[in-house]
């Protein structure tokens, strides 16, 4: 990256390597960039559009794609998370990292249905693993994808003393389109709540389910919203900037 250029060099011993590597002192830049990008007289904000890399947001901005690394510095959301998702790879990213099923219940399953078990479906006839289970929210997830009745059914498992539990299901979905949390209808995150005997609440009308892909997609929607420098300042700014580098790696 033609950023790190203007970065002095010292000598890092990486893992077990016997002799040290020149590389770039990054831990030098970060109150440069605090000095910067707390001074709200030049900067705006911007909304990435679909599809739109760094280098692009920094050409229609700067008519230059070589101040892309001026968005990273000014944006802690997108060095620490990354840049946001298109909607081909969201739908590719979600698919990956939530590839199970859940089924839901608002039976009491802090003592059975336990993690390492195998459940069977009494009307699909199909049988699955529990490798997780959410107690807030009643959730087995089995692991892979297992064709449960969506409907719901109820579902029997020998537990490790031989005993066969037996379990309702309300609904059975795919991983990415289950439950991660409800919100109230001011838009708080909410508990389902417990009855007398331990069982879930159904969320009734007031409350609002916020499904696996709804909760990443509002996160990866977020990464849409960045500060910039102004454009009629970001001249300026870059080299200002460049020259206290220069100017503190000299110092050190």
């Amino acid at each position: 990256m033609k950023y790190f250029k203007d970065f002095q060099k010292v000598s890092y011993l990486y893992g077990n390597e016997a002799l040290p590597t020149l590389t770039q002192n990054l831990s030098r830049y970060v109150d440069v960039v605090d000095q910067i990008k707390d001074d709200i007289s030049f900067l705006t904000f911007y909304t990435i559009r679909e599809g739109y890399r760094p280098d692009q947001v920094s050409l229609q901005l700067y008519d230059s794609p070589l101040f892309y690394w001026t968005l990273y510095l000014l944006n802690d959301n997108i060095r620490q998370q990354g840049w946001p998702l298109t909607n081909i790879e969201f739908q590719t990213y979600i698919q990956k990292i939530f590839p199970n099923t859940i089924l839901t219940t608002r039976e009491n399953i802090s003592t059975k249905f336990k993690v390492g078990q195998t459940v069977s479906g009494n009307t699909s006839g199909v049988s699955g693993k529990i490798i997780r289970r959410n107690l807030d929210l009643g959730q087995l997830i089995i692991e892979g994808k297992v064709s449960f009745s969506t409907g719901g059914e109820t579902i029997t498992s020998t537990n490790s003393s031989n005993d066969v539990e037996s379990l309702s299901v309300v609904s059975t979905s795919d991983e990415h389109k289950a439950a991660n949390y409800y919100t109230d209808t001011s838009g708080g995150i909410v508990d389902l709540g417990v009855d007398d005997s331990g069982n879930l609440l159904a969320p009734g009308a007031t409350k609002n389910e916020i499904t696996n892909e709804q909760a990443y997609y509002n996160v990866n929607e977020s990464l849409r919203q960045i500060r910039v420098i102004r454009p009629d300042l970001i001249n300026t700014v870059v080299t200002n900037y460049k020259k206290a580098i220069r100017e503190w790696c000299v110092d050190i």
